[in-house]
């Protein structure tokens, strides 16, 4: 048995990956998905385009003019924009709320390395709309292990002070690493077999064979968004860290500064997504 099967056992217990963020998951698949379609889609679920218009909405997002209804979201902030949304509060509301743990630092990371990992894929060759949902579910398997295993969990998050070790705290005290499980996770709510295997990968994406891209850019967007919950410069602590596979991958630091957007603008709107 895999160190990471115990927090799956309970089948009965583990989260349902919403039907809604299914079928926007299936429209990455199809080239002519129109805007009128995805805002059709979230306005099946009322308290979800209730959350994505409060997002749009928010200081920043929705450019000074009020958004009325998801078809002017989607008219403002485009369908990519509008989907990449709509998936971020649909996963963000998939765990019970309470307890200690705290969900808007949580998804401020799960923002980050996420629109992180849509710039990257952008630069590398890899789908940035499938880098942008994989990169948002990337920690998620970390909630189910605070479920099971809290205290070894919060030890694991004292120990965390410095980006990029996260992984090597949690191999260490609990046999397997967040990546693992959130990729069983994935799989379980059937995710295309690419963002399954790219969460794999992202464990240590150099010895990983064949070779994923996509779980590349995950690892260099997680560290990313490390180096900016810890309010580090995030290009020189990814130059720092990971020099490989950035050369791996072709990426240079003046890539990364001219098309990298800031830790502010990518968490923007976390309060509305988690309340």
């Amino acid at each position: 048995m895999n160190a990471s099967d115990r927090y799956l056992h309970n089948s009965d217990a583990l989260p349902v990956m919403p039907e809604t963020a299914v079928q926007l998951m299936r429209t990455l698949e199809r080239e002519d998905t129109s805007m009128s379609e995805v805002a059709a889609l979230i306005e099946r679920d009322p308290s979800l385009a209730i959350k994505v218009l409060r997002v749009a909405n928010s200081a920043g997002v929705g450019a000074g003019r009020e958004v009325a209804n998801l078809r002017d979201a989607a008219n403002l902030i485009g369908m990519r924009r509008l989907r990449d949304m709509s998936m971020a509060a649909c996963v963000a509301n998939i765990f019970p709320k309470g307890g200690t743990f705290d969900r808007e630092r949580f998804w401020r990371h799960g923002l980050a390395t996420a629109g992180h990992a849509k710039v990257l894929a952008g630069l590398c060759d890899v789908d940035p709309d499938t880098a942008y949902i994989a990169g948002l579910v990337m920690r998620i398997g970390r909630v189910l292990m605070l479920m099971i295993e809290p205290e070894i969990v919060a030890r694991c998050d004292e120990l965390n002070d410095a980006p990029d070790t996260l992984i090597i705290h949690e191999i260490e005290w609990l046999g397997c690493s967040h990546l693992e499980v959130s990729a069983a996770l994935a799989k379980r709510w059937n995710f295309p077999s690419e963002i399954v295997d790219a969460l794999v990968a992202a464990r240590d994406p150099l010895a990983t064979l064949p070779f994923s891209a996509l779980g590349a850019v995950l690892r260099l967007a997680s560290t990313l968004a490390d180096a900016g919950d810890l309010q580090l410069p995030e290009v020189d602590t990814l130059v720092a860290l990971q020099p490989e596979l950035m050369a791996r991958m072709e990426l240079s630091a003046e890539d990364l500064v001219e098309y990298l957007q800031p830790w502010d603008s990518l968490t923007q709107g976390v309060d509305q997504l988690v309340s």
